[in-house]
């Protein structure tokens, strides 16, 4: 592998990762998400849609090559097209793109089972509207549909050289061993079913790059046997020179190569260098994970909620020592920090580390105390957090309520029919009592927006951000069961989050909201 040059990364999350069972992205979200990509994380190329697919994917790709030509990226947005005599290139024309993926096939048993051609038709059609887009001054870049399939065919007897064969009479321009110019820019060959391994995607690449060597060669990989990682670091081995990746691993069945862990594995196994902004990386995946509804698995390499927590006291310790559990995916590469779990396997360690980033000490009889509730709380499966830290000391060493700066004293929320809920909400901070009032778009809403006129409008200070909230109860699904609210806050550019239990929802989420004016009252 030539580590000199550069990997181009195409990701297709807007086209390929929108065929994810149950996602599809509104125009703007299209747009944000194609934004971030190409101005935040820096991918090379995007591929935004599919044509002829709706009137609204006409409007989202017309949003995003207004703006792509303002920011003069416009030869880096690609829609895909079909073999149709120039009816995928009239749309994109008015789509305002001026590059077309053409999907074409890679394989003898495609192209007579579906299309029920020969591979000489089928090349023939190709060349004709290959030449419709150049007159159009459209870029083509050909996709082999079922290009693996292919490649197993071809090493089989009896099955033909249909890959070669179309190639030949196509692309062998392209190739230099004749004078030809087919104006087409890219080869891109899709593992479509998710069936190769990486020694074959290995040895397919390598024929294919040994047969064309002046072919720009991009490796597109389904994740069908959980070999999409593999067998992409395969192809770049056999001499691809772009691949193919979806934000959060989306795309249809079990989806594409993510994004996160091809980057992470190309720069630190095989010194492969890209574009890609790693310190990006999680962000874009959250908002991805927000449009979509697909939810990022908290052990997903990269941007997973717990890839980057400690949780045995052993590593801590080493941690705190000389890093000797620490690897070279550093949590700060990616705009993350690495946190230390509490529950029934946190030794000391692990909670003076938690401790200390909260700018707490303890002596050693008060540590044990504390070691011992979090392992009580532990064994009872109940979630523990930083945030929690400062409660579990107080109840562990029999603090007084009146220790707590911040006293929710009273409240009232009400809703009715046809009116907006109403918050009135009585607070004391210190000595000082103060009381406001305030609707919202439901009940926990009003009781903030009234929290916020309290310390904005009162006190003249910054209140935190809500970045995120969550709801969960335990299994079951009684009614009577109770109810955990997890709510994530910023503040002063930190992330903090608290959780509390209660019956009733919006007391859950008021509490959590209690637990956090007073972790962040000291920095007033």
């Amino acid at each position: 592998m030539n580590t000199e040059s550069v990997i181009e990364i195409m990701d297709t999350t807007l086209r390929d990762g929108e065929q994810t069972s149950g996602v599809s992205f509104m125009p703007h979200e299209k747009l944000m998400i194609c934004r971030a990509l190409l101005e935040d994380l820096h991918v090379d190329r995007v591929e935004v849609a599919s044509a002829r697919v709706s009137d609204g994917e006409l409007e989202a790709v017309q949003r995003i090559t207004r703006w792509a030509a303002s920011k003069d990226l416009l030869e880096r947005v690609e829609v895909l097209g079909f073999v149709d005599d120039g009816k995928s290139l009239d749309w994109i024309e008015r789509a305002g793109a001026r590059t077309m993926n053409l999907l074409c096939k890679g394989s003898q048993r495609h192209c007579e089972g579906q299309l029920g051609k020969t591979l000489e038709k089928h090349a023939e059609d190709i060349r004709r509207n290959v030449k419709m887009a150049a007159q159009k001054g459209i870029t083509v870049n050909l996709y082999l549909e079922d290009w693996s399939g292919g490649m197993k065919e071809e090493n089989q007897a009896g099955r033909g050289w249909f890959v070669f064969q179309l190639m030949d009479s196509i692309l062998l321009p392209l190739a230099g061993n004749q004078g030809g110019t087919m104006p087409i820019s890219r080869i891109m060959l899709p593992d479509t079913l998710g069936i190769l391994n990486p020694l074959e995607t290995l040895d397919f690449m390598r024929q294919m790059v040994a047969r064309y060597p002046s072919v720009h060669f991009d490796f597109h990989a389904h994740n069908d046997y959980d070999l999409a990682v593999s067998n992409v670091l395969a192809a770049v081995f056999g001499g691809a020179r772009g691949l193919h990746t979806a934000i959060n691993g989306l795309g249809e069945r079990a989806g594409n190569a993510p994004l996160a862990s091809v980057q992470a594995i190309l720069k630190d196994h095989f010194n492969a260098r890209t574009h890609i902004n790693e310190e990006q990386l999680n962000r874009v995946a959250h908002m991805v994970e927000s449009y979509s509804g697909i939810a990022i698995p908290p052990n997903k390499p990269i941007t997973g909620s717990a890839v980057f927590t400690q949780v045995a006291g052993v590593h801590a310790d080493g941690d705190k020592k000389q890093g000797l559990y620490q690897n070279a995916l550093r949590p700060e590469r990616f705009g993350r920090r690495r946190e230390y779990a509490l529950g029934k396997s946190s030794g000391k360690a692990n909670i003076r580390m938690n401790l200390e980033e909260l700018g707490l000490d303890l002596n050693d009889e008060d540590m044990k105390k504390v070691t011992d509730r979090i392992i009580e709380l532990g064994d009872k499966k109940e979630l523990v957090t930083q945030e929690d830290l400062p409660y579990i000391i107080r109840d562990v060493l029999k603090h007084s309520e009146d220790d707590e700066r911040v006293q929710l004293l009273s409240y009232m929320v009400s809703t009715a029919y046809g009116l907006r809920p109403m918050a009135q909400v009585r607070l004391q901070i210190d000595s000082q009592i103060y009381e406001e009032s305030a609707q919202g778009d439901g009940q926990y809403d009003a009781f903030v927006r009234a929290v916020r006129h309290i310390y904005r409008d009162r006190l003249d200070r910054q209140f935190p951000w809500l970045s995120n909230y969550s709801v969960t109860i335990p299994p079951g699904g009684r009614t009577d069961a109770l109810v955990q609210t997890t709510i994530e806050w910023v503040f002063n550019e930190k992330t903090y989050r608290t959780h509390a239990l209660d019956a009733d929802q919006t007391e859950a989420a008021i509490k959590a909201t209690i637990k956090l004016l007073n972790i962040i009252e000291p920095l007033y």
